[in-house]
């Protein structure tokens, strides 16, 4: 009889590349993979080769949002038919590893970053002290644990005295499409050039910069494709400094249909405050993704970044971000023919094929006991 695996998100599933990716890995593993986020009123319909559940919450923020998804998590994982609990991020963990401790099932948490080190949380200590304590009681109780870098790796390795394993957040191999979005079709003049910000409109992720930067931007629009809890804030500095018509705010796309966006860019953006040690150690998959889509990225000197882009020469590295100093790496950036020719070389050597290998190693040694 087929196994059962449910995967444990708190997003509405519609935008996490990394996710889907685990999915689709926990059915090479021979699993019948049940994905199981939340629901909001905006959520667009989905169409994956695996089972989707996303519960409708009456709360969208704060700890009466974390309270009742892991309730209703907990609930459902405690009657359902399942062999295999995924856990996705410090937020799932306590309804899954509750779920799975109770029912004697196997549960595999995948850090997707410093959780507790997350901007969100950094400047909220007290908020920051009870996922601490949360995180403390369960991870050392934990078997199988996988996270996105080595630096993050290391870290919790050393804390906890545990073994890490390291699966990075990397594209699947680039598959041909049909269809290709113009500019065009985004309302985007066809001789203006893109900057491109792709990911989670959150704190700490260099918009702001950008905003201040862009009356100071030559022919140029930024192209912001996402949601996130700073996005209005964002459409009103905008307003303000009087640049509506140089800021797109495209919202969330579905992951499968990314690229056909990503291609548009110019240059990628993945500027990132030193806002506790999460953004620091991170690796987004974004720098990925632009190298996939040929696009040279813009980014923040931060150890995981800077290794990938120069060692392999796919972008400009900065660490300071005041308005004139930014406006001119972009312009000079935007003028340059940059040479984007060794990407397609690069980016077969990296590809989320390879970095599942780590994944289905754990899962089969689950699948197995």
């Amino acid at each position: 009889m087929q196994k059962t695996a449910i995967v444990c998100v708190s997003n509405d599933l519609s935008t996490d590349q990394r996710v889907h990716k685990t999915c689709m890995t926990l059915q090479k593993c021979g699993y019948n993979v049940i994905e199981m986020g939340r629901l909001l009123p905006e959520s667009k319909p989905l169409e994956r080769p695996y089972f989707v559940m996303r519960k409708r919450l009456w709360f969208r923020t704060g700890p009466q949002f974390y309270a009742e998804l892991n309730i209703r998590f907990f609930l459902h994982l405690l009657f359902a038919k399942v062999d295999l609990i995924f856990s996705n991020d410090l937020d799932t963990l306590p309804a899954a590893y509750l779920a799975a401790k109770i029912r004697g099932k196997r549960i595999i948490y995948d850090t997707h970053e410093y959780f507790t080190e997350t901007p969100e949380l950094v400047y909220r200590p007290r908020t920051q002290a009870i996922w601490q304590a949360i995180e403390n009681c369960i991870f050392p109780r934990l078997s199988d644990v996988i996270t996105v870098n080595a630096s993050i790796a290391k870290f919790y390795g050393e804390k906890y005295n545990k073994k890490v394993h390291v699966c990075r957040n990397i594209p699947s191999k680039i598959v041909a499409v049909n269809k290709f979005i113009k500019k065009e079709d985004l309302g985007i003049a066809a001789n203006k050039k893109i900057i491109l910000y792709q990911g989670a409109v959150n704190l700490g992720r260099g918009l702001e910069w950008m905003l201040d930067a862009m009356p100071l931007i030559d022919n140029a629009v930024l192209l912001i494709i996402g949601n996130g809890d700073v996005r209005k804030l964002l459409q009103e500095r905008a307003l303000k400094l009087g640049i509506v018509e140089k800021v797109i705010f495209l919202g969330a796309i579905d992951t499968l249909k990314l690229q056909e966006y990503t291609r548009l860019g110019n240059i990628g953006l993945c500027l990132l405050e030193e806002a506790g040690l999460n953004y620091y150690y991170a690796l987004p998959n974004r720098v990925f993704d632009y190298l996939n889509a040929g696009v040279p990225i813009l980014a923040s000197r931060f150890p995981e970044i800077a290794e990938i882009v120069e060692l392999y020469k796919t972008g400009v590295l900065i660490d300071h971000y005041e308005p004139l100093y930014l406006a001119k790496i972009i312009n000079e950036m935007l003028n340059a023919e940059f040479d984007v020719a060794h990407f397609e070389s690069v980016a077969k050597e990296f590809s989320w094929e390879k970095e599942e290998l780590v994944l289905m190693e754990i899962v089969n040694s689950t699948f197995k006991s």
